[in-house]
């Protein structure tokens, strides 16, 4: 009787360890891949800055317009989901990628060594190089070499401020702002004599204020822009890649560039 008893038991323990393996087995199954929940939700939500002239920032009625604006509307349509656009600081931008309060970036990243060790990006889709900006009464100012240290202004963890860098400047020797047009309301006041910025933001500033500022010089590096996923979102990478590929051939990007930029920062990719 002993015996039975046991084995009866025993029957029981292996039948609920079989329920739970397969239960696990389930869960593990329904687990969903990132592309997976955007589609299940019909939703994807990119972060940007969204006082980045003209790649995306906020018109008289604090409507997001600009070319990345536009770009991102376009693949969301093509991607079959609605898009969701969420500001965030652009020193913690990727962090807040990885901490899954959106999906994407869309803010006119430039592609570096640095960000590729910690995400993967979707295109190219515009190439670019960094622009200096002065007043327009500033005859001194040629090249970068000319800005006196402690006089230059840019946002802080962008490209130009790792142009900066790469150019013997420490961030001592800089002014570092949260957003470009601090920047220039400083420039133009006279707090800092120079801003390094990526050249496809130059025309709205200039256009912004004719006569106060000028472009000088020629442009430092050369630079690509693309779209930044977390390295472990493989199938979205290939589904945004796939999108871009298709606005691209269709001169859709060119398109957009010519209407945020009068240039087609699509040309030299």
């Amino acid at each position: 009787m002993k015996r039975k008893v046991i084995s009866l038991f025993l029957i029981m323990l292996l039948s609920l360890s079989l329920v739970v393996v397969g239960c696990g087995k389930e869960e593990a199954a329904t687990e969903l891949t990132d592309w997976a929940k955007i589609e299940d939700a019909g939703k994807i939500v990119v972060g940007l800055d969204d006082a980045y002239p003209p790649m995306g920032y906020r018109d008289e009625n604090d409507e997001l317009i600009g070319f990345d604006i536009d770009m991102g509307n376009e693949i969301a349509k093509r991607l079959g989901v609605e898009i969701e656009w969420k500001p965030a600081v652009w020193e913690s931008i990727i962090p807040s990628l990885y901490a899954k309060k959106f999906d994407i970036i869309i803010s006119g990243m430039t592609i570096t060594d640095e960000r590729l060790e910690e995400v993967n990006f979707a295109g190219p889709y515009g190439a670019a190089g960094q622009a200096i900006i002065v007043k327009a009464d500033n005859d001194k100012i040629k090249t970068i070499a000319d800005i006196e240290k402690g006089r230059l202004g840019t946002q802080s963890g962008s490209t130009g401020y790792e142009c900066a860098k790469a150019n013997d400047f420490t961030d001592d020797d800089m002014k570092l702002y949260k957003e470009f047009p601090l920047a220039f309301n400083d420039l133009e006041i006279g707090r800092i004599d120079a801003i390094i910025i990526d050249s496809f933001n130059v025309k709205p500033y200039l256009d912004s204020k004719p006569g106060v500022f000028k472009h000088v010089g020629e442009l430092i590096g050369d630079e690509r822009i693309g779209i930044a996923v977390c390295k472990e979102d493989k199938e979205l990478l290939d589904k945004l890649n796939g999108v871009l590929e298709e606005m691209k051939e269709d001169g859709t990007l060119k398109d957009i560039s010519m209407k945020w930029l009068d240039m087609d920062i699509t040309e030299r990719l």
